[in-house]
C-alpha cells in the first residue's frame, strides 16, 4: 500500500484559488449546520508559553474527507526566523481508514483561516463595506484580506498596521500590487481602526494578552474578525456586539474553560447555524458584529481533500510505501 506525500511546495503549486477555498469552506459549514460533520474538540499539548501543538480530526461524509491535522503554533519562532505555524495533515480513505496522503498543512491553514473570515463576513458585514483595517500584517493578515475581497469586492480602502515597521511596509507594497487596491500603512491601531467597515486582528494568540483595540475606535456597524482569539480586542468591544458568533461553540467553551475569553460573552451561535439560516446574520446597518473563528478541522479537511484530488490529477508529489 502507498500514500501520496505533498510538500509545502507541492501544495502551493496546486494553486487552488481563494474564491474556490471560500466556497468549499462555506459548504463545509453548511454541512456542519446540517449535522453532517463529525469533529471532536481538538486536544493539544503545550511545550512553551503561548505555544501549542494540536491534533485536529474531522470527517465530512458528503465531501469524502476524513483525517487529522497535527499543527504547531509557536509565537517565539518569528524571532528565530522560523514560521509561527507548521505541521502536517493526514487524509484517510473513509471506507477503509487507510492513509491516502500526508501533506504540509502550512498553506492550507493560512488559506482556510482567511476563508472562514470571508464566510462570516458574507453574513455579518455590511454588503457595501469599503474599508478594512488589518491589525498585524503577517500570513493571516494577507490571507484574510485576500479572502475578504472575494465576498466584499467593494473593499478599496485598506489600512494596515503592524508593530514591526518592516513587516507593515512589505505588506503595503505587496498587497497593493496583488489585489489592486489602495493599501496604506497606519501609524497606530487607532489610525487603522477608526472608521473601518471591517477589522481583522491577526496577531499571535496569547493566554494573558494586553488587547489594544478600543471600543472608542470601532465605528458603528463594523464587522470584526478576531483571528487571534481575544488577544487584540478589548472586552468592551465584545460586550457591545449585537451579533457575536464563533466557528464552533464547543471549542470556544473549551478555550474559555482553560483561561481564554475570560471577559468575553458566550457567542449566540456558530457559523454552521449562521450559514444554514438557523441563526440570524446582520439585521441592521448600525449593529456591531463579531465572529471569533478559532480555526477548526472541518476547514482543513474540506480544503485538503480538494488539494489532494487536484494533485492526483496532475500526478504531483511522491508515492511512498506505508
Amino acid at each position: 500500500m502507498q500514500f501520496r506525500y505533498l510538500s509545502r511546495a507541492d501544495v502551493e503549486r496546486v494553486a487552488m484559488p481563494m474564491s474556490e477555498i471560500v466556497s468549499v469552506v462555506e459548504e463545509a459549514f453548511r454541512q456542519k449546520g446540517e449535522g453532517k460533520v463529525e469533529m471532536p474538540p481538538k486536544p493539544g499539548i503545550h511545550t512553551q508559553p503561548d505555544a501549542f501543538i494540536h491534533a485536529m480530526p474531522a470527517y465530512l461524509s458528503e465531501m469524502g474527507a476524513a483525517g487529522m491535522k497535527w499543527v504547531g503554533g509557536y509565537p517565539s519562532n518569528q524571532k528565530k526566523g522560523l514560521p509561527y505555524i507548521t505541521g502536517l495533515m493526514i487524509l484517510n480513505d473513509p471506507q477503509t481508514g487507510i492513509p491516502l496522503a500526508v501533506m504540509d498543512c502550512t498553506w492550507v491553514t493560512a488559506m482556510r483561516t482567511g476563508a472562514a473570515t470571508a464566510v462570516a463576513a458574507k453574513y455579518l458585514a455590511r454588503k457595501n463595506s469599503r474599508s478594512v483595517a488589518i491589525l498585524a500584517c503577517g500570513v493571516q493578515g494577507r490571507s484574510n484580506l485576500t479572502a475578504l475581497k472575494v465576498v466584499l469586492p467593494g473593499l478599496t480602502d485598506v489600512r494596515a498596521y503592524d508593530v514591526v515597521p518592516a513587516v507593515q511596509k512589505r505588506f503595503v507594497e505587496e498587497m497593493s500590487k496583488q489585489l489592486g487596491v489602495t493599501v496604506r500603512g497606519a501609524k497606530s491601531v487607532e489610525d487603522a481602526a477608526r472608521g473601518a467597515d471591517v477589522i481583522v486582528t491577526s496577531g499571535p494568540i496569547l493566554k494573558h494578552p494586553a488587547p489594544a483595540l478600543s471600543l472608542d475606535w470601532v465605528t458603528r456597524g463594523a464587522f470584526i474578525s478576531p483571528v487571534d482569539f481575544d488577544s487584540y480586542v478589548q472586552p468592551p468591544v465584545f460586550a457591545k456586539a449585537g451579533k457575536l458568533y464563533t466557528d464552533d461553540l464547543s471549542q470556544q467553551a473549551y478555550y474559555k474553560k482553560i483561561g481564554y475569553f475570560a471577559d468575553t460573552p458566550t457567542p449566540m451561535g456558530d457559523l454552521g447555524e449562521l450559514v444554514t439560516g438557523r441563526k440570524p446574520g446582520r439585521e441592521r446597518d448600525d449593529e456591531l458584529t463579531i465572529s471569533v473563528n478559532l480555526g477548526i478541522a472541518l476547514e482543513d479537511m474540506a480544503v485538503g481533500i480538494r488539494v489532494l484530488r487536484a494533485a492526483e490529477k496532475k500526478n504531483m508529489g511522491q508515492m511512498l510505501d506505508l
